[in-house]
């Protein structure tokens, strides 16, 4: 009789619990494409160790779009997609890469009934600007290219043909900026305080800002987390915690910082360069803590990890992933629009 009570105790321990992961979707940075080894390698690797559906979001073509469709149009096509996945009705998480996460917060600020996102687990983002054309080069033509493309990046022109120029924050011009940058300024609520775009991104579970210390792409590279010049000047870079963005709280950094809920974490390669330990320790806990589970009282009870998960962790090969393709350098010189 007490062999028996136990053996049903224990079962109904184990059947007292549900576990599921929510799924995932993936934006890719600049010149790349959902279908490059690298991104896909990357996908199936999170997808296998937290056992949940990961999903990498292609907007137009990819990597020519990535350069020359404006982000008001790239968000909307994303937010659509998004809102016809019904797997995400419950909810997802977000990874952006690099300029992919300038449209993942698109999508949480801007994406009216979308599928609610409980955590943007961001690398490399230039959330708060670049001071550079990302992926030029440093060659003598890409030099002369850089200086004379910044004359006019602020021009309807460039900002309406050339999505990077949406994001660039020249410290030394930034009343052009304010006036003539199409999409960051909005996306920050630097002009305009918008209450909707702040509510939606405190919504976050968990801001997860992780930066690469060895970045040469990203200028400067503490834009991962929110770090910036000081306007009118390159001679430092303020932490996130002494810009305007955060101690004016144009968009809830701040209240999400007091909370507990932004992570700031970096690793120690280059630009999307990352370690599967790396990936593991930074990423993985984030697309596993929304695990949902239904316990009932008893002091046998455990929490019963996906499968994939154990069996991924033993005896796991160390591998260095690229999550940008080598194509990105590209010649400004051979752009038309």
């Amino acid at each position: 009789m007490k062999f028996t009570l136990i053996f049903i105790n224990v079962l109904f321990s184990l059947h007292s619990i549900t576990t599921y992961s929510l799924p995932f979707v993936i934006f890719h940075g600049i010149s790349d494409k959902c279908s490059n080894g690298g991104i896909t390698h990357f996908t199936e690797l999170l997808s296998n160790w937290s056992g949940s559906s990961g999903h990498c979001i292609e907007i137009g073509n990819g990597e020519w779009d990535s350069w020359f469709m404006p982000f008001p149009k790239q968000i909307d096509i994303a937010c659509q997609k998004l809102k016809k996945m019904s797997e995400l009705s419950e909810g997802y998480n977000i990874i952006g890469l690099s300029q992919g996460n300038i449209v993942g917060r698109g999508v949480i600020e801007f994406c009216d009934d979308g599928p609610p996102v409980r955590n943007l687990i961001s690398l490399a983002g230039p959330h708060a600007g670049i001071a550079s054309i990302p992926f030029c080069g440093s060659g003598i033509w890409c030099i002369l290219e850089d200086s004379l493309l910044k004359l006019a990046i602020y021009s309807n022109f460039i900002q309406a043909h050339l999505a990077p120029a949406g994001y660039i924050k020249i410290p030394t011009d930034i009343a052009n900026y304010r006036k003539g940058c199409k999409f960051l300024p909005v996306l920050n609520n630097e002009v305009h305080r918008n209450s909707t775009y702040k509510k939606r991104f405190t919504s976050l579970e968990n801001l997860v800002l992780i930066m690469f210390e060895k970045d040469k792409i990203l200028v400067p590279k503490q834009t991962s987390w929110f770090g910036y010049y000081p306007d009118g000047s390159f001679s430092t870079v303020l932490p996130a915690q002494k810009t305007k963005l955060y101690t004016e709280d144009w968009i809830g950094l701040k209240m999400l910082d007091e909370a507990g809920k932004v992570k700031f974490l970096k690793v120690c390669g280059s630009h999307l360069e990352i370690s599967t330990s790396e990936m593991k320790k930074n990423i993985l806990p984030y697309l596993l803590d929304n695990v949902s589970t239904t316990v009932t009282k008893s002091t046998s009870s455990s929490l019963l990890w996906p499968s994939s998960f154990n069996d991924e962790f033993n005896g796991v090969v160390e591998e260095i992933l690229q999550l940008h393709t080598p194509a990105e350098s590209v010649s400004l010189t051979s752009w038309k629009f």
